[in-house]
């Protein structure tokens, strides 16, 4: 039995998933050195899925010097000595 498209969610495809392809698996496994070409892909070992956790950026309320101090900001009408 299949739903009906109005019931269908839009964004229902672009969910995490669990379990890499076997083609995804070698690529991730090349890029570590841990498979080379030739090797046989029986007995490949799991490679984890890292899942992506997005926080929001929080606002800097003050800058940072070179010297790792707090920059203050100087009054106009004073003269730095």
């Amino acid at each position: 039995m299949t739903i009906d498209k109005s019931l269908k969610i839009k964004a229902g495809g672009i969910k995490q998933r669990n379990v890499l392809t076997r083609g995804e698996r070698l690529e991730r496994l090349a890029a570590t050195d841990r498979w080379k070409e030739g090797d046989s892909v029986l007995g490949i070992p799991k490679v984890r899925v890292q899942k992506l956790a997005l926080k929001k950026k929080k606002k800097v309320k003050e800058a940072e010097t070179e010297d790792g101090d707090t920059a203050e900001a100087a009054p106009a009408d004073k003269p730095e000595t």
